[in-house]
């Protein structure tokens, strides 16, 4: 499934919907990124995706980026909360999504390494080595925000 993402674009559609989801911010020990290759736009991204009923949002933060990028996480701490209804992702079934997206800090624990259907390539990257990659700008705003650690919030659940 294809998205194209608008950002305060006057030709964007209507949002119809709005789904929570989270992006994992998770740095090694090296203070590497782990980042993704998304299959449905082909731009680089933090880890993430739509929570599910019956599950904390930590738990969303682990099983979506095991599910994606083979990395086992334990969450840190909330780095952020975006819900700018100028942004706006438009998918091929019609579905058009007003962004709800938390950001989480989280560490590895675990894991190896591997695409998944939802991606295509999966990196660590180091934060001098951002601006090569294509990163949509709100998923950089999120990233820079992460990587500036006096940001936090009181509770996680």
């Amino acid at each position: 499934m294809g998205r194209i993402d608008y950002l305060h674009d006057p030709d964007a559609p209507p949002a119809n919907s709005v789904v929570p989801s989270v992006v994992a911010f998770v740095q090694d020990a090296g203070g590497r990124i782990l980042m993704i290759r998304r299959s449905d736009n082909g731009r680089w991204a933090l880890p993430g995706g739509g929570h599910d009923a019956g599950e904390y949002i930590a738990d969303t933060v682990v099983r979506e980026t095991k599910e994606e990028t083979g990395i086992d996480v334990e969450v840190v701490d909330l780095s952020g909360i975006y819900t700018d209804p100028g942004h706006v992702m438009l998918y091929d079934d019609g579905e058009a999504r007003q962004q709800f997206s938390l950001c989480f800090r989280a560490k590895p624990v675990g894991g190896e390494v591997r695409t998944s259907i939802e991606t295509t390539e999966v990196r660590w990257v180091t934060p001098a080595d951002l601006s090569k990659l294509d990163i949509h700008p709100t998923m950089l705003m999120r990233i820079r925000h992460a990587l500036d650690e006096t940001r936090k919030a009181p509770y996680i659940g």
